[in-house]
């Protein structure tokens, strides 16, 4: 099993959310994340001050599969969140060892079901 962790634009969760849908994909967690990376951050001017803003909104979605669904989730965010500019976000892959469902204590991909 996998574990599929992908910080991506706000904008794009609703999108994303309707494809993985449509993939049979009900399991997700969703938390709200700030970050930066390439951006870096930019300068903006509220009632004459002067501030930075380092840390950008970004939704982080979180979702455990088996191997072999690895590619075509990775497929349907990329294709769903790409906008071709510095901010996109990125995907991140773990190695789940096992999961265990705490109110039936069922295991492995029943769990996941």
């Amino acid at each position: 099993m996998k574990k599929i962790e992908a910080i991506i634009r706000p904008e794009a969760f609703q999108s994303l959310r309707q494809n993985l849908d449509s993939m049979g994909i009900n399991g997700l967690t969703v938390s709200e994340v700030a970050g930066c990376g390439q951006q870096k951050g930019q300068e903006g001017i509220f009632r004459g001050n002067r501030y930075e803003v380092k840390l950008y909104p970004k939704v982080k979605v979180e979702m455990v599969c088996e191997n072999h669904e690895v590619e075509g989730l990775v497929d349907v965010i990329l294709q769903t969140c790409a906008t071709d500019q510095v901010g996109d976000g990125k995907i991140f892959i773990h190695p789940i060892e096992d999961v265990y469902r705490i109110r039936t204590g069922e295991q492995g991909k029943k769990a996941l079901i």
